[in-house]
């Protein structure tokens, strides 16, 4: 059946060449990223301004939200997988995320009340719910638009990228003005309205997918389980319960930062018992390279993902944010990272290839070290244009900073998922694109410590206390990334990019480094 799709799809009617279904995607993933970095831009300032949260806790509860925003994924990609299928794993995320931001919008009029407070989580909660299921499968879709080996898959891609940050620049400017300019239930509504639009396009044009993304077994998604309730809304119940699960550990960052210490722990083990007891020498190089870019993963993120918490409360308390004689609400600057990939993302994507060309191209490690440098050098940037104490700190340098931390982002997330998928055998390469995103979830989670650490031991931030804090972790930044530049010829060569051509599209050994060793010898389950 994904064969006939496939084909089907490939050779359907075209619009620039792809297939119009890729413009549907786009259109989804567009106004979900919309209501999402909507959201986030008033989120900090919703916490600190009306329910009048310290900075510390405001931080926390933001890192708790961020890092299960990229947990959730993982969950509803399988259901998706295994029951559901991508298409009704869309739109039941889409439905719930509107459904969520409905629920803040409501909130955003009600008083400082214990039941307000409650109701936020839920909004928070129920987004948290539906992305898991909507996030994961739109990228899945995209792929099964095109046969396995089309060209064209690649710059479908970069299109349906395209979407995310289109709907990135705008969220933070409608959302965000509105939010803070006209009121809370303003700017969290027009992000509910931004999701509502995606999924009424999403059913209108349901054709355009021509069949892809159906369920692997509409059969048995219909049955009755105890006679009572179809497979299929088993699972969109079962979901919904999870809501109570996430609106829980939203409020208890703490259990969520040993959820991810632990599962952190175990992942580690599980790669290093890949590596040394099922695999010989090149499969082990290829699993330790992927480690060690695991491990900065988090590093980068956490300091990036300031932008949504102590980023834009220094933004709003601490910078000249006039612009022509108008006074720009802080949120709206949450745009500009997207719109500077917008405008980067294709000149440092051309920097590589004329690099490749001529044989400079940085390796994925160093990629890496350059993006802590870089995101490092954002914050002394800052650090250094802010000027005496007591003074506004010029939006030039806000702009600089968003800037280096851009071109940072370049440097590591476009190639980050790409190394997974070439240094993981074909076997766990699911599983470690999981554990990329939990990796991501676990920078989420330093972010939101970082952030509360700028609020100072009382909670309450000052501006030299968090120019304070980003001096440190600029520098500490700039040493870790040198540091991986200095070490990336050594983790390139465990990559062993020479023999990736070896390795078969089912990573058959011993093509990918997972051979029957002498001990294993007549036992061919081992071989996966």
């Amino acid at each position: 059946m994904a064969t006939s799709t496939s084909i089907a799809a490939g050779t359907g009617k075209t619009w620039l060449g792809h297939p119009r279904g890729l413009f549907l995607l786009f259109f989804v993933e567009m106004w979900e990223r919309f209501s999402f970095y909507g959201m986030r831009a008033l989120l900090i300032f919703y916490l600190t301004q009306h329910f009048l949260f310290s900075d510390r806790d405001a931080a926390y509860a933001y890192g708790a939200y961020m890092s299960l925003i990229y947990i959730s994924p993982l969950m509803g990609g399988y259901l998706a997988d295994r029951y559901l299928g991508q298409r009704k794993a869309v739109l039941f995320g889409g439905v719930v995320i509107a459904i969520g931001h409905i629920i803040l919008g409501l909130e955003g009029g009600v008083a400082s009340s214990g039941m307000g407070l409650g109701l936020f989580w839920l909004g928070l909660a129920t987004v948290i719910t539906g992305t898991g299921f909507l996030k994961s499968s739109a990228s899945a879709l995209v792929g099964q638009l095109y046969p396995r080996a089309d060209m064209r898959r690649d710059p479908a891609y970069t299109i349906f990228y395209m979407g995310i940050n289109v709907g990135a620049t705008i969220g933070p400017l409608i959302c965000g003005y509105l939010g803070q300019r006209w009121g809370w239930h303003w700017g969290f509504g027009a992000a509910s309205v931004g999701m509502i639009a995606g999924v009424i396009g999403f059913v209108w044009c349901k054709p355009l997918l021509q069949g892809g993304g159906e369920p692997p077994d509409p059969a048995r998604l219909a049955q009755r389980v105890g006679g009572l309730i179809s497979r299929e809304w088993l699972v969109y119940l079962s979901s919904l319960l999870s809501i109570l699960l996430c609106w829980f550990l939203i409020q208890q960052h703490a259990i969520v930062g040993w959820m991810l210490a632990v599962s952190s722990a175990l992942v580690v083990l599980y790669i290093l018992w890949e590596a040394f007891g099922r695999m010989e020498r090149v499969g082990r190089d290829r699993m330790l390279a992927a480690l060690f870019l695991l491990v900065v993963n988090p590093i980068f993120w956490g300091l990036y993902e300031q932008t949504g918490s102590s980023l834009a409360l220094f933004t709003d308390r601490y910078t000249d944010r006039t612009i022509l004689g108008f006074n720009v609400p802080a949120s709206m600057f949450q745009s500009v990272n997207a719109a500077y990939i917008l405008l980067f993302g294709p000149v440092i994507a051309g920097l590589w290839i004329w690099l490749a060309k001529r044989g400079w191209e940085p390796s994925t490690p160093a990629k890496f070290g350059l993006a802590l440098a870089l995101v490092g050098a954002g914050f002394l940037v800052l650090v250094a244009g802010s000027g005496a104490p007591g003074t506004l700190t010029p939006l030039l340098f806000i702009f600089l900073l968003y800037l280096c931390h851009t071109l940072g982002e370049l440097c590591l997330s476009p190639v980050g998922l790409s190394a997974m998928s070439k240094l993981a055998p074909s076997r766990v390469i699911g599983l470690m694109m999981g554990i990329w995103f939990l990796a991501m979830a676990l920078g989420e989670y330093a972010a939101g410590m970082i952030a509360a650490a700028t609020g100072g031991e009382e909670g309450a931030a000052s501006r030299e206390g968090v120019l304070a804090v980003y001096g440190r972790i600029g520098w500490w930044s700039i040493g870790i990334g040198v540091a991986v530049m200095a070490i990336a010829p050594w983790v390139k060569r465990l990559m062993h990019l020479d023999r990736l051509d070896d390795v078969d599209v089912f990573g058959n050994a011993p093509a990918d480094g997972y051979a029957v060793r002498d001990d294993m010898a007549g036992k061919p389950d081992r071989l996966g």
